[in-house]
């Protein structure tokens, strides 16, 4: 079955750089489908298809499922492209051949199986629009789109139209500046997904209304040409396994890094290991450790899933159970406090006369609507939800709201009900959609990536532990596939236990120390620790043959025996025999909505 169909073609081209001329197979469709088959996925490439083929073009016929009428070779595409440096280039000369005559009529009848089809640029705006009703009417679900700076600055109606009608578009940072006035501006709807590179800075990835830059990656520059398309297709094969957005533009940026070594395709016709987004040096798994650990909890009985059945949550069939935790589990992040640049300690407070801590306090106070008000957690109620009415739900048994990030909390529940509502999507209908599916795990994740409250966290940390609830509670609401693996739910409590168990060193003396000293981090200081806990926990799991749901609260609970604020009581913990206890290591300490 093919995961990615790449209508836009192959050519042969003159290229400049670098104070040299060569000759070097390219186009934009071979670009992007030698990129999505690089990255592992079944691609193909609608196109004028040469016979015979020349040798420049001889490693695509093994590599992507050529589709498209026979031509001969002198009507293939010509391009001659001069290239300035600093991510400079000019389109000095095109002729496009016999791709100006390439029909949509031939497109394959069924499009619905294929994960994405991507439009390259072609000859005109008009073309590639055409290309995407046909393939529309087709079947196709998600339709990709790239543009070119000539189209954007001659045919901008046109271009504004495709960008409406395809679910992901990328673009470079002037074609961005000619379409939305300013790269700073650009936004896609609700439900779409627009890539805009930035050459060596490396790429922003935008969500609706929310944006995140990727950053580049060192590399040396031999011939630029095609970094924008292997970039697109590198980065749908990433979304066709689904990886969320920001993760698949990482590995995309470290493909097109290689990529440029290179003069045209060449690296894309390689094999074995992809070069590997950008590893931070100062945090790195103890593997040994993570042997040691997975070993004891693979037999420990009291690793187990939780229900999350009990007071605290709704029970078990109540008709709003479903919206209570879409809403509720987004909610779970921010719960402790600063003092003087430093972490300050858990929000404690008391509710219905009981002391609660961080999220046990959340999912308590959220209980509030369940029985006399629950159209409280439908979208349009989360979306129009006013600061007064989210303090009233908070406020603890003092009449004080106690949340530390409070408007934090506001805005993504208004950014959830938003998205939900612009999309008209349901907690219902998004289960609903993720079991008709092959793999419902994946579909649901990929889902939320456009919704508020969980789109934001390229490591997904609400939106596994919300899948975790669906499939651990007694309705069952998902079902994934026995093959579907859930991504770890890394939140400050599993960090800390990492670091302190040994699961992952830091060999940074400065970040051990700001660790140690529990100071506020700069964002790349917390993602180097949180990104080598996500790796420490994936590698527990898979060795200890325990599934992601015991494995995560089992290590959950550690908050119990092993705190924040007083010394860890390591006589309670079954990991003690093997644990490193580096117990005045601590999580990282920034504000942060993914958890």
């Amino acid at each position: 079955m093919i995961d990615i169909l790449v209508i836009g073609g192959a050519s042969l081209d003159v290229l400049h750089f670098g104070g040299k001329t060569v000759h070097s197979a390219g186009g934009a469709g071979l670009y992007t489908s030698a990129a999505a088959a690089r990255a592992g996925v079944h691609a193909a490439m609608f196109a004028p298809r040469p016979e015979p083929t020349p040798d420049v073009l001889q490693p695509a016929l093994s590599r992507i499922e050529w589709l498209g009428p026979t031509v001969p070779p002198d009507q293939l595409p010509h391009f001659e492209i001069a290239h300035y440096g600093n991510g400079r280039a000019e389109l000095v000369n095109a002729r496009w051949g016999a791709e100006a005559q390439l029909s949509s009529a031939g497109l394959p009848a069924d499009l619905s199986p294929v994960a994405f089809v991507h439009v390259a640029a072609l000859g005109t705006t008009a073309r590639q629009i055409e290309f995407v009703r046909s393939a529309r009417a087709r079947g196709a679900k998600r339709i990709s789109a790239g543009t070119y700076g000539r189209a954007v600055h001659g045919e901008t109606a046109a271009v504004q139209e495709l960008l409406a009608l395809a679910d992901l578009f990328f673009m470079n940072e002037n074609e961005a500046a000619g379409l939305f006035g300013a790269v700073d501006a650009a936004r896609s709807a609700p439900g779409k997904l627009l890539f805009v590179t930035l050459g060596s800075r490396g790429a922003l990835v935008i969500q609706g209304d929310h944006v995140t830059h990727v950053p580049g990656m060192a590399a040396t520059e031999l011939d630029p040409t095609g970094a924008g398309d292997t970039f697109c297709g590198a980065t749908l094969a990433g979304l066709a396994r689904g990886q969320h957005p920001v993760m698949a533009a990482r590995q995309a940026i470290a493909l097109a890094g290689q990529m440029i070594g290179a003069v045209g395709p060449a690296a894309l016709w390689e094999t074995g290991p992809l070069p590997q987004p950008a590893h931070d040096q100062r945090v790195a798994l103890n593997q040994r450790q993570i042997e040691q650990v997975a070993d004891l909890i693979a037999a420990l009985p009291e690793v187990q899933p939780f229900d999350f059945i009990g007071p605290d949550f709704p029970p078990a069939g109540h008709p709003a159970a479903l919206d209570y935790f879409f809403t509720s589990t987004l909610q779970q992040f921010s719960f402790w406090n600063i003092a003087d640049g430093r972490y300050g300690g858990p929000l404690l407070a008391p509710l219905e006369g009981q002391t609660r801590k961080g999220s046990d306090y959340l999912w308590r106070a959220w209980l509030r609507p369940l029985w006399t008000d629950p159209d409280f957690y439908l979208p349009l109620r989360q979306a129009a939800l006013s600061g007064s009415e989210l303090a009233v739900l908070f406020r603890d048994d003092t009449g004080q709201q106690p949340m530390p990030g409070f408007d934090l909390h506001l805005d993504m529940a208004r950014a959830y009900g938003r998205d939900l509502s612009a999309l008209s999507w349901s907690p219902a209908g998004l289960v609903a959609l993720a079991n008709s599916t092959v793999q419902p795990l994946m579909t649901l994740l990929s889902s939320l990536d456009h919704v508020g409250g969980y789109k934001e966290d390229p490591l997904r940390k609400k939106a596994g532990l919300l899948a975790l609830i669906l499939q651990q509670r007694p309705e069952r609401w998902l079902e994934p596939m026995p093959d579907e693996a859930f991504p770890p739910v890394i939140d400050y409590h599993l960090m800390r236990s990492c670091l302190r168990v040994g699961l992952i060193d830091v060999t940074d003396e400065t970040l051990e120390r700001a660790l140690l000293e529990r100071r506020l981090l700069e964002p790349a200081d917390e993602w180097a620790v949180r990104l080598a806990a996500y790796e420490a926990v994936e590698h527990l799991v898979a060795r200890s043959g325990r599934t992601m749901g015991a494995v995560d609260w089992f290590f959950f609970n550690a908050r119990r025996r092993c705190p924040e604020m007083s010394e860890p009581e390591c006589s309670r913990c079954a990991v003690d025999p093997v644990c490193a206890h580096r117990k005045a290591l601590f999580q990282p300490v920034l504000r942060t909505t993914y958890y």
